[in-house]
């Protein structure tokens, strides 16, 4: 599978929204200007209880790409979404699923961009543009001692135009079918938070995981953020904080079914983690209210630790069927 002068033969983008219709409409409009575009376009509604069904609906005539939308149940977070939209782009036989949050939009030429990397990479990240123009820090690698991600310092694109990592972010992963049903589908118990990081190391096991050189999506949605010259720090929420924690758990699981985890690493990693979120809190947000989250989600960690039924996401033998992993139904399209 590999790029092609009109494009990436197969491409599919698999959006996941939730409650955000006026991003939402940004984007898919950035979309429809591609050229080349991505030959099918999928949404994963998260149950938005704002006009974002009302709007689809109406958008399913007059869209100019092939347009599918899976319509959940419940709000299973962006890692269910992803899950739910990849199975339903993998029935639609999609051969490179580009992977993206509704608070983007893409940049012209974006699709060329990244289809030139295709023919040596399974895994590819973009570069980002912020809101206010500026290029977004994203370069880290993921330490699995640690099973954190830690910021890589300086210009990575120095000597070459692209940087090997292994870690992940859905806000503009593009990842083979292959490798996809190699590693499996996103797992939906992250909810949100760590669930891209553990996938695209997930992906660097069975390839190299690229962060390239080329600017490819811009940020739309406003963030708080402070600059701490090795990394950046952007304003979150309490429940992506009880997410960070909780999904501790959820990563231990995924190092110990690879032989890679650590017991007073993986300790540390998680003080770092707590650390972190604090500092997010005191110096982004300006408050403390939110610790008691992290107490929280460091709780559930631990019974997730030491759950001896755990298990990884299985792998992939066949294109799954595109269901609503909320209700076990089949997705809703309009085609």
């Amino acid at each position: 599978m590999s790029g092609t002068a009109s494009g990436i033969e197969g491409l599919a983008l698999v959006i996941v929204t939730f409650n955000r219709s006026s991003y939402l409409r940004g984007l898919l409009e950035s979309v429809a200007a591609l050229d080349p575009a991505p030959e099918r376009v999928v949404v994963v509604d998260n149950a938005s209880t704002d006009d974002t069904a009302s709007y689809l609906k109406a958008l399913a005539d007059t869209f100019p790409l092939p347009l599918t939308v899976c319509t959940l149940t419940e709000n299973t977070g962006g890692s269910g979404g992803f899950a739910a939209g990849i199975s339903a782009a993998l029935q639609k036989n999609a051969q490179w699923l580009w992977l993206m949050d509704d608070d983007v939009v893409a940049l012209p030429g974006a699709v060329a961009a990244l289809g030139k990397w295709t023919g040596e990479y399974d895994c590819i990240h973009g570069r980002r543009f912020d809101e206010a123009g500026r290029p977004f820090f994203w370069q880290h690698r993921f330490i699995p001692l640690l099973g954190v991600h830690l910021p890589v310092r300086g210009n990575v694109f120095r000597d070459r135009p692209v940087f090997d990592t292994n870690v992940g972010c859905f806000e503009g992963m593009l990842i083979s079918s292959d490798t996809v049903r190699k590693i499996g589908l996103p797992d939906p118990r992250f909810f949100i938070n760590g669930d891209d990081e553990i996938y695209g190391w997930l992906a660097s096991l069975e390839n190299r995981v690229a962060y390239v050189n080329d600017f490819v999506l811009r940020k739309v949605r406003p963030q708080k953020q402070i600059d701490l010259g090795i990394r950046h720090l952007n304003d979150s929420s309490d429940l992506s904080r009880f997410c960070a924690m909780r999904n501790r758990g959820h990563t231990a699981g995924y190092l110990r079914a690879h032989g890679r985890f650590n017991r007073a690493g993986f300790a540390a990693g998680t003080a770092l983690t707590a650390a972190k979120e604090l500092l997010r809190l005191a110096a982004v947000e300006r408050r403390f209210s939110g610790a008691g989250s992290l107490w929280r989600g460091w709780r559930e960690s631990r019974a997730i630790l030491k759950d001896t039924g755990w298990q990884p996401m299985p792998p992939l033998p066949n294109p799954p069927a595109a269901t609503d992993p909320a209700a076990g139904q089949p997705a809703q399209s309009p085609e």
